[in-house]
């Protein structure tokens, strides 16, 4: 994990995040996403926001459905245990279905 400025981009900060490969998930890829997510909020802690896109189910092949509950799992579970001046999160999704799969994680955690 890694900080760096964000230069021409609209962003002040990028935090760069490598998440796992996917290998059928038995070799701790759920943990190591999770972690991903929990490591990169505390990074941000500082910041007033925070933005993702859907880590790991590009070409590192993480099953969607089940990298967009540990995302929203994850995120949520780390912004209750870690004080900062976060004040929002983006879930960034490139396509329609990953925002489907994160709306769909995202409405059963708000009703939790």
């Amino acid at each position: 994990m890694r900080t760096t400025p964000g230069f021409k981009l609209p962003a002040r900060f990028v935090i760069h995040a490598v998440g796992p490969v996917w290998r059928g998930g038995a070799d701790g890829e759920a943990d190591l996403l999770a972690s991903c997510y929990r490591r990169s909020i505390e990074a941000a802690r500082e910041f007033e926001g925070v933005a993702f896109p859907a880590i790991s189910t590009g070409v590192y092949g993480f099953p969607a459905p089940q990298a967009a509950a540990i995302a929203v799992v994850a995120t949520k579970g780390a912004l209750g245990e870690t004080p900062s001046a976060l004040r929002w999160v983006i879930v960034c999704c490139f396509s329609e279905a990953s925002a489907e799969l994160h709306r769909a994680v995202l409405l059963c955690a708000a009703a939790q």
